[in-house]
């Protein structure tokens, strides 16, 4: 197989036009186009550096066989409808993804997820965003397809040494994932593409003799002898298995609950807390590509900020998280009288809007440890959110200020238009923060605002709180063997564990633990 191969820069006119991009290629390279079989686009990524915005293409010319497309490059998943079961809790993609791999491995995965399948999910967000109704086990964070399926779906990960990134995204792909994902360098399926696929791995699961089980709560664990045997369920039903594999996701704090009050080692874990900034998408255009419009080639820019603040002597990071370029801020409480927004974009970003969560690092040494063990960060979370709730009215319109007001400590400006449904109410939000909190924002925003000229004004707002950016506790494991530290056959997993930060690292995660548990069965053969 003889291939060449090619790096360009181009205009994004050139790079969003296959015809042209692929004659590009080919002549870069001095080659004819009859000489080469087939183009395979390896990256491609935005260059704004400069005055003019460019994108770098890296590509494979293939000048004789061409590789096996990956649509016709099928896993294989056996029939394991009578093998030996694992129990996996959660839905999400730790979940889905360890279930598919047990598949791969021969054993048969039982699915049992909390919340509704994706079609029965969305009355449920619908009714958060209009009634302001908060179903505890179906809404934002909870459900088939975990929080990524309706906030957001980004693939990007800086995990690559965790697993094979490129089988995740082969596996999207040929589940329903637009071939975008396997080049662009910050990969992005949208939350109007996701419920598809994710609806796709499921019936693949269920297809090959595993089980997917909706409305199935776990309410208790069956252990014996420090050995994990199964799981009991809401309604009763108990569930055993070779091994379970946690996979509850960072809001399943019934989970962390059930587990301390069992005497089941769990940890405090730094996390971070904030809100979100809410800008005209336009705006954040104009600072990042330098010109008025960027015109129909350009996506939706996106940035990157981070600046370190000192408060009492104490250095914490304050950085944007899960930046929506073209997308809106959802509400993400997952039980009454609580009020916590997260963000989303849909696959084309084409919202007028732009929001980014901006976020205070909380260490260790900022919990209170003492009052409530493993469970203080946890504790910090719900304190904020329910004071967000009753500052904003005790429903799910969430809190918000004028950017520049509140970095000046000045009230009463008019918000603005919002992509939050369910709406937003004025208050002074240095308020609603901790002293060395509000600070902290304040201060980073000036930063950012020196960074991005145009980004602090009050043409911008933040909304309250995001709360959720990862979980506040983690459940430990053993480093070799992924079983929890204490109990046998117990496989904390992904984001909930403190194990990934997004849909991909959580989804090589449960590959992980699938695969550890196929080894553990196959040597007690």
């Amino acid at each position: 197989m003889r291939k060449k191969e090619i790096e360009v820069v181009v205009a994004p006119e050139v790079a969003y036009d296959n015809d042209v991009l692929e004659r590009e290629l080919i002549k870069s390279a001095g080659l004819q186009p009859e000489e080469v079989k087939h183009i395979h686009r390896i990256k491609r990524s935005i260059d704004a550096r400069g005055r003019q915005v460019l994108l770098r293409i890296k590509a494979d010319l293939y000048l004789d066989t061409p590789p096996a497309d990956i649509l016709d490059v099928r896993f294989h998943y056996p029939d394991v409808s009578q093998a030996k079961q694992v129990i996996i809790v959660g839905a999400g993609p730790a979940g889905l993804f360890a279930a598919l791999r047990c598949i791969e491995l021969g054993l048969k995965p039982i699915v049992l997820e909390r919340g509704k399948d994706v079609r029965a999910r969305r009355r449920d967000l619908a009714a958060i965003n209009k009634e302001h109704i908060v179903n505890p086990d179906s809404n934002y964070c909870f459900g088939e397809g975990g929080a990524g399926t309706y906030s957001d779906g980004k693939l990007y990960t800086r995990s690559k040494k965790r697993g094979d990134l490129q089988r995740i995204l082969d596996i999207f792909v040929q589940h329903g994932a637009t071939r975008d994902i396997l080049f662009d360098a910050h990969p992005h399926i949208g939350t109007n593409k996701l419920p598809v696929i994710i609806s796709n791995l499921r019936e693949a699961i269920i297809a090959a003799g595993g089980e997917v089980l909706f409305d199935k709560r776990v309410s208790d664990f069956i252990v014996q002898q420090d050995e994990m045997k199964g799981v009991v369920t809401q309604d009763s039903q108990s569930y055993t298995g070779e091994g379970v594999i946690l996979a509850t996701g960072h809001s399943a704090r019934d989970i962390f609950e059930l587990l301390h009050h069992k005497g089941i080692t769990i940890e405090a874990k730094p996390f971070a807390m904030g809100v979100r900034v809410e800008h005209q998408q336009s705006l954040i255009d104009q600072i990042q590509y330098k010109c008025e419009d960027r015109g129909c080639w350009l996506p939706a820019s996106s940035y990157a900020l981070v600046h370190q603040t000192v408060y009492d002597n104490k250095q914490r990071g304050i950085f944007s998280f899960c930046m929506c370029p073209g997308g809106f801020i959802v509400p993400s409480a997952t039980a009454p009288g609580e009020v916590v927004v997260n963000g989303m974009s849909p696959s084309r970003r084409d919202s007028r809007f732009a929001n980014s969560g901006i976020v205070v690092a909380i260490e260790l040494e900022d919990m209170d440890l003492q009052q409530h063990g493993p469970l203080a960060g946890l504790r910090m979370q719900e304190a904020l959110e329910r004071k967000a709730c009753e500052m904003a009215g005790g429903t799910q319109k969430a809190p918000a200020q004028l950017l520049l007001d509140f970095t000046q400590g000045k009230t009463g400006g008019e918000l603005l238009e919002t992509s939050y449904q369910p709406g937003l109410t004025p208050v002074d939000m240095n308020k609603l923060f901790s002293p060395d909190m509000a600070f902290r924002l304040r201060e980073g925003f000036k930063a950012f605002g020196n960074k991005m000229r145009g980004y602090l004004s009050n043409d911008a707002q933040i909304v309250g709180v995001e709360s959720r950016t990862s979980s506040p506790v983690r459940i430990p494991r053993n480093r070799e063997t992924l079983e929890h530290v204490q109990i046998r056959n117990l496989y904390p997993c992904g984001e909930g564990a403190g194990y990934a930060g997004g849909i991909v690292s959580a989804a090589m995660d449960g590959e992980r633990c699938a695969e550890m548990i196929a080894a553990k069965v196959a040597r007690k053969v």
